[in-house]
C-alpha cells in the first residue's frame, strides 16, 4: 500500500472519529449534568486530536479505491473500539482490554458486558454504552456516508456495500447520501417514539433514553442489573419493548417506504417468514413456560414473547432467567439464536432472507433430482435469484459455522464447558449478547481472560461485517490489486 492510500484511509478514519465524537455529545451533556470531569477532559482531548489530524490531511482527496474502502470499514470498528475503550477507562476505571471488549460489544450492538454491577455504574458510563449501541445500530459507516458522499460518491458506494447487512445493498434514492440520510431519519423517528412511550409508561427520562437507544439498535445494554426484569411488573413497558425490538429487526427500507404510503415492503417473503417464526417460537415458549410454572398465562406469554423477540432480533435484553425454563425451552431459544432479523435492519444474526433462499434452493435441488429435464428457477418475491447470490449464501453459512466452531473450540480448549463455549461463540459472532452456561441472561463476560475477550471482540466485528469484508483481508490477491 502506497503513501497516498495510507493518507486517504487516515483521513477517512479521522472523519469517522469526528462522527463518533459528534454522537458522544449525548454522554458529554450527561457529564455536565452529573459533573464527570474525566469524560469531559477525554472528549476534548479526542476531539482536538481528530481535528488536528483532519487539517494535516485536509488537502488529501478522499477518492478511496475499493480495496481502501474495504480496509477502512474493518479499521472503523477497531477505531470505535479504541475510542470507546478510552472513554470507559476514563469514566469507570476499567482496563483497556475490558474497555475495548465493552466498546466493541456496544458499537456492534452485541450487548455482552464485562460489568458485574451495572446499577452502580456512573450515569455517564451507562449513557456511553447506550450511545455506542445507537451509533452502531444503523451503522457508523452509514452515518459517515452522508458526509463522504459529498466528497466522492464512488468510494461511498463501496463503503455502503461493505457495511450493509444481508445479500444486497438497497438504495432507496438515486443519491447515496440521501439514502443514508433517509435511513437515519427513520431510525431517529422510531427511537423518539419508543423513548416517549417508555417515559409515559413509567420509566424516568434517563432510563427511557438509554433503553430506547438499546432497543431500536437491537443492542441490549441496560441501566439495571436485572436488565428489563427491573420492570417485570409493568407489562406496558415489556410489551412496548417487545414491539420495538421486533420493528427494528425489519428492513428499514420497508419502514421508509411505509412512511411514504407504500406498504409493499412489509409483504416481502423475508418479513412474512420472520414474523411467522417469531410468533411460532413465542407461542410455543409461552405455553411451555405456562405449563411448567405457576405463572399466569398472560405473564408467561408476556415474558416468552419478550424473550424470543430479544434473542431472534439479537437485542439481548432479559426479564427472567430463561435458562431455568427446562430443556425444551432452551432448545427453542437456541433455535432463535440462529435466526436473526431482516437484511437492512439493525438486527444481527444469519438473517431470515438467507434461510428463505437456502430452503428454496433445497426445494430446487430436489425437483431437479426428480425431474432432471424440467426447467425450474428459484424466485424470491417473484424475482429470480442469481447464481452468484446462491453461492454467496452458501459461502456465508460455511463461514458462519467455521467462525463459530473455531471460537467455540478455542474456548473449550481453554477449559470452559461445552455449553458456555458454544453459546459464547454464537452470542458474540451473532451479535446477540447473552447465551447459556456461564454467559446466561443473568451472567456476564467478565471472567474471560484478556486474550479471550479480544478473540470474542474480533468475533463480534466479523459477525457485524458478515464475514466476507473481514475474510477478504487474508486473501493475498486482495493486497496485489
Amino acid at each position: 500500500m502506497d503513501r497516498k492510500s495510507l493518507k486517504r484511509i487516515i483521513k477517512f478514519l479521522t472523519l469517522i472519529g469526528l462522527v463518533i465524537q459528534a454522537g458522544f455529545i449525548i454522554p458529554l451533556i450527561t457529564s455536565f449534568i452529573y459533573f464527570n470531569e474525566y469524560f469531559i477532559e477525554y472528549y476534548i482531548l479526542c476531539t482536538v486530536f481528530f481535528i488536528l489530524v483532519y487539517f494535516i490531511f485536509y488537502k488529501t482527496k478522499l477518492d478511496l479505491t475499493i480495496k481502501e474502502a474495504i480496509l477502512s470499514v474493518n479499521l472503523v470498528w477497531i477505531l470505535g473500539g479504541v475510542i470507546g475503550a478510552g472513554a470507559l477507562m476514563a469514566t469507570s476505571g476499567v482496563s483497556f482490554t475490558d474497555g475495548f471488549f465493552e466498546s466493541v460489544s456496544g458499537f456492534t450492538t452485541t450487548g455482552a458486558t464485562i460489568y458485574t454491577h451495572i446499577s452502580d455504574l456512573d450515569p455517564v458510563t451507562l449513557m456511553l454504552r447506550s450511545t455506542m449501541h445507537w451509533l452502531g445500530g444503523m451503522g457508523i459507516i452509514v452515518l459517515g456516508i452522508g458526509i463522504i458522499a459529498m466528497i466522492n460518491p464512488t468510494a461511498s458506494l463501496a463503503l455502503f456495500k461493505s457495511e450493509s447487512t444481508g445479500i444486497t445493498a438497497t438504495k432507496i434514492t438515486p443519491k447515496l447520501k440521501n439514502t443514508a440520510a433517509n435511513l437515519w431519519k427513520v431510525y431517529v423517528l422510531i427511537t423518539v417514539i419508543d423513548l416517549f412511550l417508555l417515559k409515559f409508561e413509567g420509566m424516568n427520562w434517563f432510563d427511557a433514553i438509554n433503553h430506547a437507544f438499546s432497543t431500536v439498535s437491537t443492542g441490549g445494554f441496560s441501566t439495571k442489573d436485572q436488565s428489563m426484569g427491573y420492570w417485570i411488573n409493568n407489562p406496558l413497558i415489556i410489551w412496548t419493548t417487545t414491539v420495538f425490538m421486533t420493528v427494528s429487526a425489519i428492513n428499514f427500507v420497508a419502514h421508509f417506504k411505509a412512511l411514504k404510503g407504500d406498504f409493499n415492503g412489509y409483504k416481502s417473503e423475508e418479513v412474512k417468514w420472520f414474523l411467522i417464526i417469531f410468533l411460532v417460537l413465542s407461542l410455543a415458549l409461552g405455553f411451555i413456560h405456562y405449563f411448567s410454572s405457576k405463572d399466569s398465562l398472560f405473564f408467561a406469554m408476556t415474558n416468552s414473547f419478550f424473550t424470543v423477540s430479544s434473542i431472534i432480533t439479537t437485542t439481548g435484553f432479559a426479564t427472567l432467567d430463561y435458562s431455568t425454563w427446562g430443556n425444551i425451552a432452551i432448545a427453542l431459544i437456541f433455535i432463535a439464536m440462529f435466526i436473526g432479523g431482516n437484511a437492512g435492519s439493525t438486527a444481527g444474526g444469519v438473517k431470515v432472507i438467507r434461510y428463505v433462499i437456502m430452503f428454496k434452493n433445497l426445494k430446487y435441488q430436489i425437483k431437479k433430482f426428480l425431474f432432471p429435464n424440467a426447467v425450474f428457477s428459484i424466485k424470491v418475491d417473484k424475482t429470480p435469484v442469481k447464481a452468484d447470490v446462491l453461492s454467496h449464501v452458501g459461502a456465508f453459512f460455511f463461514l458462519y459455522i467455521l467462525t463459530n466452531t473455531i471460537i467455540a473450540i478455542y474456548l473449550f480448549a481453554s477449559g470452559y464447558d461445552t455449553l458456555t463455549s458454544i453459546s459464547a461463540a454464537i452470542a458474540s459472532v451473532g451479535n446477540i449478547g447473552p447465551g447459556f452456561g456461564h454467559v446466561g441472561p443473568v451472567d456476564n463476560f467478565a471472567f474471560f481472560t484478556p486474550v479471550q475477550k479480544i478473540v470474542l471482540s474480533i468475533g463480534m466485528i466479523i459477525g457485524r461485517l458478515e464475514f466476507f469484508t473481514v475474510i477478504i483481508l487474508f486473501y493475498k490477491d486482495f493486497w496485489r490489486r
